[in-house]
């Protein structure tokens, strides 16, 4: 997005009141409803320093826009309302930390319970297409239409209640952390919506089968370390916590999860999961 007025009043110039508030980007984006409840008076967030802000831009007449500067750090407060989409979506697959402040709290996604099925739809068909794998057969009466739709549906709750236990260990670990007496919590819905959001890593499997190779176990790694990544940078980023809270924080997700794919395991339930297809298994 341009600024709308390129030969307009610069950042740092003019003055503050003589324009009006921006409560947005001229797109109609503004703050999500839980980061506004999460911050209080200040309806959004600097990407540079995480402070509270009333606004993003000033908006003056015939299109002229000023981006709101910090009073805090002296940057602009979020300065990606003037990129292109895809510059955003490049910064966020680097896990820049403004670029997910950015999306996280300055503006407004609704894709959340979407984005959280279709990730869980691609792992559940690299399972099941593990499982048809290993157990070929030139019988094509072995395995009916009908059980094999049950598989897919089978491994698709499976794949939901690991990562159900996944975000238990984190929320479990976050609470438990936080003293007794500290009257501030987690914003769990907000830090919910922020590792839903992060899991879009996980959409990366579906290439990776398609395009079957020698190099698939690899890459399958190489998916689980990205999701693995992009979550860590969202508890950091959500909650304003330390690399070493949030690296404890999402190790506790692995290892109650990894319980989880121990029972189902032993239960001989599942052929695979975040903790044993993308580490251990070899197609």
């Amino acid at each position: 997005m341009g600024a709308g007025g390129r030969g307009g009043p610069r950042p740092g110039e003019g003055d503050l009141d003589a324009g009006t508030a921006g409560k947005g980007r001229p797109e109609g984006v503004s703050a999500t409803p839980a980061a506004a409840a999460a911050s209080g008076p200040g309806q959004y967030r600097c990407i540079e320093c995480d402070q509270e802000a009333s606004e993003l831009y000033r908006d003056y007449s015939h299109g002229v826009l000023r981006i709101t500067i910090c009073k805090s750090c002296q940057k602009p407060v979020d300065k990606y309302i003037e990129y292109d989409p895809v510059i955003i979506l490049i910064n966020a697959i680097l896990c820049k930390a403004q670029a997910y402040r950015h999306i996280l709290f300055n503006t407004k996604i609704n894709m959340h319970g979407k984005l959280c099925i279709f990730c869980l739809l691609c792992e559940a068909y690299l399972r099941w297409w593990q499982l048809q794998d290993s157990t070929q057969s030139p019988d094509p009466d072995d395995f009916i239409r009908y059980a094999k739709e049950w598989d897919f549906y089978r491994l698709f709750m499976v794949a939901s209640l690991e990562q159900a236990a996944f975000f238990l260990g984190i929320f479990t670990f976050l609470w438990v952390e936080r003293p007794v007496t500290e009257k501030t919590r987690p914003n769990f819905v907000l830090l919910l919506k922020a590792l839903l959001l992060s899991s879009y890593g996980k959409l990366l499997l579906i290439p990776a089968v398609i395009w079957e190779h020698e190099y698939t176990p690899l890459c399958l790694r190489l998916v689980t370390l990205f999701v693995l990544t992009s979550h860590f940078q969202a508890v950091r980023v959500t909650l304003n916590v330390t690399r070493k809270l949030s690296f404890l924080a999402i190790l506790s997700g692995c290892l109650l999860e990894s319980a989880v794919v121990y029972f189902f395991q032993r239960v001989e339930w599942d052929v695979g999961s975040d903790c044993a297809i993308y580490r251990s298994q070899d197609f």
